[in-house]
């Protein structure tokens, strides 16, 4: 997936090959394989092209991000303390990259208080009452991933949060 992403176009099985070759030896039936497998799992799309298929990323990667998040959030059995926990672990540039993502999602939030050191609107630890920056609704009581953004394509995440084809 890491590949196709990069590409942000759609590929063959001979690009994605060529790519991987630069780093290492692997087998042209093995890339064919694994994106037969993303395929299947609903992760890309493949259109014909002459003799090959040509495969596009049904999702971008910060949805898919995004999703992992929320199940991983929507899974906990104390969501808030789970949050604060994530907070904890970040680093001063995560925490400020959040803030700014605060910002865009609810541009009144207030900045950096003492009660509110992550800048999150209060009442609403996803980030004000929006969707999920993934796309999908706020509360996902099935614990599924979120659809992706309008700006990409329709589909979504597996549904089993495992990483597709292990950062190929």
């Amino acid at each position: 997936m890491t590949r196709v992403w990069q590409w942000n176009r759609p590929v063959t099985v001979r690009e994605v090959l060529e790519d991987l070759q630069q780093e290492r030896s692997i087998a042209y039936t093995t890339v064919m394989t694994v994106m037969d497998n993303l395929h299947q799992k609903g992760w890309v799309r493949r259109e014909v092209d002459g003799r090959a298929y040509r495969y596009t990323a049904v999702s971008t990667r910060a949805a898919y991000s995004a999703a992992l998040m929320n199940e991983a959030w929507s899974q906990s059995d104390n969501p808030a303390a789970a949050l604060v926990a994530f907070f904890g672990m970040m680093s001063p540039e995560q925490r400020e990259a959040l803030q700014d993502a605060v910002r865009m999602v609810s541009p009144n939030a207030a900045d950096n208080s003492a009660d509110n050191p992550a800048g999150v609107p209060a009442g609403n630890p996803a980030g004000g009452p929006v969707a999920n920056p993934a796309g999908g609704p706020a509360d996902n009581p099935e614990g599924s991933p979120p659809e992706p953004t309008a700006g990409a394509p329709e589909g979504s995440a597996p549904a089993d949060g495992t990483e597709p084809g292990s950062g190929r």
